[in-house]
C-alpha cells in the first residue's frame, strides 16, 4: 500500500498528510490504520520517529468526521510536553473538520480546564494525574461516551507504579464498549500481558528489527574520568557548535538539579540554552520548549521528561550526560534525533562507573557504540574554568533552596494521608541502607567465590605442570 487512500482513509486526510510533508505511510501506519478503521483494538510497537501518532490520529479523525460529537477520544500520555505535541498534531491533521482539542495537564489552571471539559471537546489529551484529579474534585463532565482510548508511550504508563492508581480511577469512568489503542517504541511484558488478558480481538503489530535504533543514527561514546565529565561535555559542545552553528542539541541528564546546574554552567561559558525538567513551573517548561523548537535557542538541557515522543526536526545531536539505568530509556533519548529518515548523532559520556551500564545498553540495542574523537589537551585547558562555573552554579542553587518546594509538597501529601513524614523518611532511609548492605554482602560472597575458583584453577594448573615434569 503506497498511499493513504489505499489504507481506507478519505482524500481530505491524505491532503492534510501531504501538507505536513508526509508523502507516504510508514510501516506502522500501513499495518495499524486498516484494523483500527475496522473497529479492532490495536497494539502497535515501532522504533522512535516512525509516525506512531499519525497511526492512531488519522483513523480517529476519519471516524470522527462521520460521527461528530464530543468527547470522542481520550489520549493518555506520560508527559505534559508530549500531550501538547499530540494535541498540535490532531489540530493540524483535523483542521479540515474544525475539531476542538483540549489538553489537560498539571501546572495549568484547573478551573479553566474543568470548563474546557464541560463544553465537550472532540479530543481530550491528558496526563493521568491531572485527569484523575478532575474526577476526584469535579463531576460536571463525563467521558462515558468516548469511542477511543489511546495509551501513547504505553510501556511507561503501564509499568510506572506512579500511574497505576490514577489509571484505575480513569478506567472506572470510561465505557466498556470502546476501542483501545496502545502504542509504544518497545514491546514490554506489561503490554503483552494486557494484550493477552483482553476478551476482545486485538490486532498486534511490532516492527521486526534486530537493532532497536534506526539505521540513520550514528551512536558513539566518550570514555573519561568522572571528575572531568563536565569539561568533556563543554569541549564536545564547543566543537559541534563551531562546526555546525545551525545544529540543535539536546543534553539529557539524570536529575532536575543537574539539569539546572548544567544550564547555568552553559550560560556562564557562553552557550545560550534552556532547561526542561519537572521542577520548573509549566509556563516556563512550555516557554523553553517553544524557544528551542523555534530555533531561538540551539541547546536544550533536559531530564527524561523530554525523552519520549517529542519531534523536533532540527535536532541532530543528542548528548547523554549520564548512561541511563534502563537501556529502554537510552532508546527513547536517542530517538529524539534521526527521525523520519533524517540522520543524527548520539554521544554518551561514559565514566569508570558506567561501563557495565554501557554494556547493557549495547546488548539491548544489539549495536556497539563507537568511540567519538576528542582532544584531551583542549579539555585540560578549560577544566578549571568549568569547575569554577559549576561551583558557582551550585552555590546559587543552594541560596535559592532549589527543590525545597517539592519536599514541602511531599510532606503535605503524607500529612493529608494521615502519615508521619518523619517516620516515613526514617523507614525509607532504613530500607535503602538495608538494600545497600545486602548488596554489598552478596558482592563480597561472589568475590570470595571467584577468588577460591581462581586459586583452585591456579593450584590444579601448577599440580599438572609438576606431574608433566616428572
Amino acid at each position: 500500500m503506497s498511499n493513504f487512500l489505499q489504507l481506507g482513509l478519505d482524500e481530505w486526510l491524505m491532503k492534510q498528510c501531504h501538507a505536513m510533508g508526509i508523502a507516504k505511510p510508514s510501516p506502522i501506519q500501513k499495518h495499524c490504520i486498516p484494523p483500527i478503521l475496522e473497529g479492532l483494538n490495536c497494539v502497535g510497537c515501532a522504533k522512535t520517529g516512525s509516525g506512531k501518532t499519525a497511526a492512531f490520529a488519522l483513523p480517529i479523525l476519519q471516524k470522527l468526521s462521520v460521527d461528530r460529537f464530543g468527547p470522542y477520544a481520550l489520549i493518555l500520555t506520560p508527559t505534559r510536553e508530549l500531550a501538547f505535541q499530540i494535541a498540535d498534531q490532531f489540530k493540524i491533521l483535523g483542521k479540515e473538520i474544525n475539531i476542538n482539542v483540549s489538553v489537560i495537564t498539571g501546572g495549568m489552571d484547573m478551573v479553566k480546564q474543568g470548563h474546557d471539559l464541560t463544553v465537550k471537546p472532540h479530543i481530550v489529551v491528558s496526563t493521568p494525574g491531572r485527569l484523575a484529579d478532575h474526577y476526584e474534585s469535579n463531576s460536571t463532565f463525563s467521558l462515558r461516551k468516548i469511542k477511543f482510548l489511546v495509551l501513547d508511550e504505553a510501556d511507561r504508563l503501564l509499568e510506572d507504579t506512579g500511574f497505576a492508581e490514577q489509571l484505575e480511577i480513569i478506567f472506572k469512568k470510561l465505557p466498556e464498549k470502546r476501542q483501545t489503542l496502545l502504542f509504544s517504541a518497545t514491546m514490554t511484558p506489561a503490554i503483552r500481558e494486557l494484550q493477552e488478558s483482553s476478551e476482545k480481538k486485538v490486532f498486534s503489530w511490532s516492527q521486526d528489527a534486530e537493532v532497536m535504533t534506526v539505521e540513520e543514527l550514528d551512536q558513539r561514546y566518550v570514555l573519561m574520568n568522572a571528575d572531568v565529565k563536565d569539561a568533556y561535555l563543554m569541549h564536545i559542545l564547543d566543537s559541534h557548535t563551531t562546526e555546525k552553528p545551525k545544529s540543535s542539541v539536546i543534553i539529557f541528564t539524570s536529575t532536575c538539579k543537574y539539569a539546572q546546574i548544567l544550564s547555568m554552567i552553559c550560560e556562564e561559558l557562553g552557550f545560550p540554552c534552556v532547561s526542561l525538567h519537572s521542577m520548573l513551573p509549566q509556563k516556563f517548561r512550555l516557554s523553553a520548549l517553544t524557544k528551542f523548537k523555534s530555533d531561538q535557542v540551539k541547546i536544550l538541557i533536559a531530564t527524561d521528561v523530554a525523552s519520549r515522543g517529542l519531534d523536533i526536526p532540527t535536532v541532530d545531536l543528542i548528548i547523554n550526560h549520564n548512561v541511563p539505568n534502563r537501556p529502554r530509556d537510552y532508546v527513547h533519548r536517542v530517538g529524539r534525533t534521526a527521525r523520519a529518515g533524517r540522520g543524527g548523532l548520539a554521544i554518551t559520556l561514559v565514566t569508570q562507573f558506567d561501563v557495565h551500564l554501557t554494556k547493557s545498553v549495547e546488548a539491548y540495542i544489539n549495536t556497539k557504540l563507537t568511540e567519538h574523537p576528542t582532544n584531551e589537551a583542549e579539555v585540560m585547558k578549560i577544566l578549571t574554568e568549568v569547575a569554577v562555573a559549576r561551583r558557582e552554579a551550585e552555590i546559587r542553587l543552594d541560596e535559592r533552596d532549589f527543590g525545597e518546594k517539592r519536599n514541602i509538597n511531599k510532606r503535605k501529601k503524607l500529612l493529608l494521608e494521615g502519615k508521619d513524614p518523619e517516620k516515613e523518611e526514617e523507614e525509607r532511609l532504613a530500607k535503602k541502607a538495608k538494600g545497600k548492605e545486602e548488596k554489598t554482602r552478596e558482592q563480597r560472597a561472589a568475590e570470595k567465590q571467584e577468588r577460591k575458583l581462581k586459586f583452585k584453577n591456579k593450584f590444579l594448573a601448577k599440580k599438572k605442570a609438576t606431574k608433566q615434569k616428572k
